[in-house]
């Protein structure tokens, strides 16, 4: 089966070059009317120009495709409203939202200014909270919705001299899980990609050879995939240099202590028991967390429950 996009109206944010460009470019091919949104700006955000957006939207319109350029800057709300606004006007309705547009301003956390560390989280975080929101309505209203947010191994992992980039990228990752459950009934779908890829935003990160490797095309039906009409949804996929695969977030089954035993000498004691993954579990929701504790107390204190 070949996925398609016909009729329906794409919006890739950051579409200027790199990932974006990719994305862009195979939703088009693969029917999507495009939104081709860039600020223009350089990788640390400062700048702009429309150029790279027009180059896309002339790329998709060579291929027999209909795009349209937007140099809103995401971290601006008034700016995103109207960049759905133009996409509704000129095609009446918003099926997927790409959530990729990002900067960088790199330094250790003794170092990197507020300023800066506001401005990525501003970028990164609230760009996708603001372009979520101006297409959220739309989406209930039509029953149908595919959101994809951009996080990163640096959110998930770390990664030195990142951590407004980390906190950021990690911060879409708890987004899409409450999105996800409130989307549910409308069909709405939300996911995480998780990209290794050789663009603007790597480059002097990685050696030559290692970027030859991870060409952006190789992210993008990762992206694809999960802005489908069969699409899963609440996914964490990361993806690069061919490879694709899933991340989880779960939690060991952990200990139960007496109430004379609650204390931290008691939990060093058993730190290897609290750490063992056997019986891992990974939750739909935050109640899991709460039911397992309340649970296990219950049963070690005799209590009934239900």
């Amino acid at each position: 089966m070949t996925i398609r996009f016909d009729d329906q109206v794409a919006i890739v944010t950051g579409a200027g070059g790199g990932l974006g460009r990719c994305h862009a470019l195979e939703l088009a091919r693969r029917g999507a009317k495009v939104v081709v949104n860039d600020l223009g700006g350089a990788r640390d955000g400062s700048g702009g120009s429309s150029e790279a957006a027009r180059a896309v939207v002339a790329e998709i319109e060579a291929g027999g495709g209909d795009a349209i350029a937007n140099g809103a800057n995401v971290a601006d709300y008034h700016q995103v409203e109207a960049m759905v606004a133009e996409a509704v006007d000129q095609w009446g309705r918003v099926d997927v939202l790409v959530n990729n547009a990002g900067i960088l301003r790199d330094k250790s956390f003794a170092k990197v200014s507020l300023e800066d560390f506001q401005l990525v989280v501003d970028v990164h975080l609230m760009g996708s909270v603001n372009c979520t929101r101006a297409v959220w309505e739309i989406m209930r209203e039509q029953k149908y919705g595919r959101i994809v947010m951009t996080t990163s191994s640096t959110g998930l992992y770390g990664n030195f001299g990142q951590s407004n980039y980390g906190a950021a990228k990690l911060g879409v990752v708890g987004f899409m899980n409450t999105l996800h459950l409130e989307g549910q009934k409308y069909d709405i779908r939300v996911n995480c990609l998780a990209p290794v890829a050789a663009t603007r935003m790597t480059e002097g990160l990685m050696p030559e050879e290692a970027l030859a490797l991870l060409q952006p095309e190789y992210v993008t039906p990762a992206v694809v995939f999960l802005v489908s009409p069969d699409a899963p949804s609440r996914q964490i996929i990361s993806a690069g240099a061919g490879g694709y695969a899933r991340v989880y977030l779960e939690e060991t089954p952990g200990i139960w202590l007496a109430p004379d035993e609650r204390d931290a000498d008691h939990l060093a004691a058993n730190w290897e028991k609290i750490t063992d993954k056997s019986g891992a579990e990974e939750y739909q929701d935050g109640s899991g967390q709460s039911m397992k504790f309340l649970t296990r107390a219950a049963k070690e204190l005799g209590i009934k429950t239900g």
